[in-house]
C-alpha cells in the first residue's frame, strides 16, 4: 500500500521532472484504467464527475466532492489532485476548509479558482486572501499538499490575458505551487505565464494544441478536464445510436481489456 505521504512526495518530485500529463478520470474504474495505462498522476473532473451524478458541472457539494475523492484515491496507488472549483463557497475560510477535508480523504493536491457562479470573478484582493488561506491549510497538513492557484478569466468572459498574468502572480505570491489558467488559446498565452511566474504551470488541453507545442511554451504539467469523460460518452451514445437507428451491434466487436486494467 502505498502511503499519503509517499503520493504526496511523487506528485512533488513530478513537478521538479519532466513535463507531464496527468488525466482526468470521472469515477473509480477510469481511474484504475488510466493507472493501469501509465500515467502517474491524477486529476479530478468536476464536470466529468457531476456528469455521473446526472448533473451539469457546478452543482456538487463539498461532501460529494470528498467522497469521490476518497473513492480515486482508495482505488489507486498514485497521486490524486483534485478540482476544488471555488473552495465550495466565497471565503477564505470555505476555501481552507475545502483543502482539509480532500487531504483528509486521500488527496496531496488540489486547486482553488477565483470564480463564484453568483458574483462572478472575485475582487483580485479577495481572491488571494483566499488562496493565502488555502495555503495556510496545506502547509498545516503533515504532507506537502500541493497547492494550484487557478484564474478563471479566460473561460469566464473576460480575456484579459495581463488580468490574469497578475492575478496568477497574486496567488503564486500567496502561497500557490502550481498556476493554472483555464481557457489558453495558443502557445504565445503560455509562454507570457511561464516567463512571468516562477512556479510551475498546468495548462488545460484541448484538440488545438500538441503536447509538444505546450512544453515547448513552458509548461510543466497537462490536464485534459472533462474531455476523456465526453470521449466516453461520446462512444455511448454512438454504438446506443447504431441500436436504435439500425439495430446494428457492430460497435461491441473490439474487446475492451477492462479485468487486464483492473487487476491488482
Amino acid at each position: 500500500m502505498t502511503s499519503q505521504l509517499e503520493k504526496a512526495e511523487a506528485f512533488r518530485a513530478l513537478h521538479a521532472g519532466d513535463p507531464f500529463v496527468f488525466p482526468n478520470p470521472w469515477d473509480a474504474g477510469s481511474a484504475r484504467v488510466l493507472q493501469a495505462l501509465g500515467f502517474q498522476a491524477l486529476a479530478t473532473t468536476s464536470s466529468g464527475f457531476a456528469f455521473t451524478l446526472g448533473r451539469p458541472d457546478g452543482h456538487v457539494t463539498l461532501d460529494e466532492v470528498v467522497d469521490h475523492t476518497r473513492s480515486l484515491a482508495e482505488a489507486t496507488t498514485i497521486p490524486v489532485a483534485v478540482d476544488l472549483e471555488n473552495g465550495f463557497g466565497p471565503s477564505p475560510e470555505d476555501a481552507a476548509l475545502a483543502v482539509q477535508r480532500v487531504a483528509e480523504a486521500g488527496a496531496v493536491g488540489g486547486s482553488i479558482e477565483d470564480w463564484d457562479p453568483e458574483t462572478g470573478i472575485y475582487d483580485a484582493s479577495l481572491a488571494a486572501e483566499r488562496m493565502a488561506a488555502a495555503a495556510e491549510a496545506a502547509w498545516a497538513l503533515d504532507f506537502p499538499f500541493t497547492l494550484t492557484g487557478r484564474a478563471e478569466n479566460l473561460i469566464r468572459g473576460n480575456p484579459d490575458l495581463d488580468d490574469t498574468i497578475a492575478r496568477l502572480q497574486a496567488y503564486e505570491q500567496a502561497g500557490a505551487d502550481v498556476v493554472f489558467a483555464p481557457g489558453l488559446t495558443d502557445v504565445a498565452q503560455i509562454r507570457a505565464i511561464s516567463e512571468a511566474t516562477s512556479v510551475p504551470q498546468s495548462v488545460l488541453a484541448h484538440a488545438g494544441f500538441t503536447l509538444e507545442e505546450i512544453v515547448s511554451a513552458g509548461a510543466q504539467r497537462v490536464s485534459v478536464g472533462g474531455q476523456l469523460a465526453w470521449a466516453a460518452v461520446g462512444a455511448l451514445a454512438k454504438a446506443a445510436t447504431d441500436i436504435r437507428d439500425q439495430g446494428s451491434f457492430s460497435s461491441f466487436a473490439e474487446r475492451v481489456p477492462v479485468s487486464d486494467w483492473l487487476q491488482g
